[in-house]
């Protein structure tokens, strides 16, 4: 099958690089290639000026300051070094506080990022969410009266699209006096983001999520009042001491593009993907009948929809579909079959679980690909059903 024969609606997983963000890249790997950290001549100055205009368009976009960014490889990386590394400087000052709190449908790195630090003496503390995914406050507040260092809480959803009403949780851990980290990965160029409102001490991003190239992403540490990290590995002291290693131009010339991109174009984006998301709702029920969406539509991604055909395993309407690129749910644990440990988090039993697909419109998805993707997926939900490729129940 010809790439040109695919419908692409997995744009949570990751989005193609804009072709603007590509040509403003391109000359870095070539012509202007220097190291960015050679201030010595003249072609390095130009490079180590590219990357910082760069930082600044990352810290227009999350509403920083540009010396609030550190540039990593991606948001895996922010996370660990937000959350390890937040904990960990505390922990070296004598700080007798060992809790630290997350939720139960974070994506997997914020998870086992918490979950490391109790070899290190540190209490997990994993908070249960709502069945429409959101996270109650109370069980914040409660979670909170044991003295905690830090508490990470995603904006959006990497699975489901839902969105955590951050301004709302941020008082009660500035109240405790934890700090508050948050994986903006899926949020970042989709929703507005301002990491002063939503008062966020840390917060993770990556330029592949927004139509920028994959292999860097960046970390906003607050200033004031200021967040101190030990960082994860030892180096020539790059980016504050907070990570080493040479940064790659070309890659940050792009996601210094996407995030321009975003930034200008955002909003309007956002109205054409609900409607292209709406469109493929009413297609898919109108369709396929028994349609559960999985979370409210009203906080959520635009792009984004997350439901199961009841009776029809989420695999087995993947293996009817190859034209089609959808996903049963995050894309770094799709090695494992089993069913999403966000959706049962959401209090779904596995059989429901199991039956979950999500499906992301984007920025070149087009009305006519949302109506052949829906006529696509209902002949194969009433094969899998006539044939009982199914889940019991």
């Amino acid at each position: 099958m010809n790439a040109q024969d695919l419908i692409y609606l997995d744009y949570q997983a990751t989005t193609p690089c804009d072709p603007r963000v590509v040509a403003e890249m391109l000359p870095w790997f070539t012509d202007s290639f220097a190291n960015p950290h050679s201030l010595d001549h003249v072609a390095g100055r130009a490079a180590h000026d590219a990357v910082e205009q760069a930082r600044g368009e990352v810290a227009q976009l999350l509403g920083a300051e540009a010396r609030e960014i550190v540039f990593t490889s991606g948001a895996t990386e922010a996370n660990n070094l937000a959350i390890k590394g937040a904990v960990r400087h505390l922990l070296e000052r004598g700080d007798p506080r060992r809790r630290v709190i997350t939720v139960a449908t974070e994506h997997k790195c914020v998870l086992e990022s918490v979950r490391d630090l109790a070899r290190e003496g540190c209490e997990p503390v994993i908070l249960p969410v709502r069945p429409d995914g959101t996270l109650d406050p109370e069980v914040l507040a409660r979670a909170l009266e044991v003295p905690t260092l830090l508490v990470s809480i995603m904006a959006a959803n990497n699975e489901t699209g839902v969105l955590h009403d951050l301004a709302a949780l941020a008082p009660l851990v500035r109240g405790a006096g934890a700090l508050l980290h948050s994986d903006l990965a899926q949020a970042a160029g989709k929703v507005d983001v301002d990491v002063r409102a939503w008062d966020l001490d840390l917060a993770s991003v990556s330029a592949h999520k927004l139509y920028g190239p994959k292999g860097v992403g960046a970390l906003f540490v607050r200033r004031r009042p200021r967040v101190r990290l030990a960082p994860l590995f030892s180096g020539g002291g790059q980016e504050r001491g907070l990570r080493s290693g040479t940064l790659p131009a070309p890659l940050l010339v792009g996601f210094g593009a996407a995030c321009r991109i975003a930034r200008e174009e955002g909003a309007q984006e956002r109205v054409r993907m609900a409607s292209l998301r709406d469109r493929l709702l009413a297609a898919l029920r109108a369709g396929c009948g028994d349609v559960h969406v999985h979370g409210t539509l009203y906080g959520r991604l635009a792009g984004n929809l997350n439901l199961r055909f009841s009776g029809v395993r989420a695999v087995d309407l993947l293996a009817a579909v190859p034209e089609l690129c959808l996903s049963t749910g995050s894309a770094c644990s799709s090695a494992e079959v089993v069913p999403s440990y966000v959706l049962t988090a959401m209090d779904m039993n596995a059989a429901q679980a199991a039956e979950g697909l999500r499906l992301a419109v984007g920025r070149y998805t087009s009305p006519a690909d949302v109506d052949r993707a829906a006529e696509i997926l209902c002949q194969a939900v009433a094969r899998c059903r006539a044939t009982g490729s199914s889940s019991p129940r």
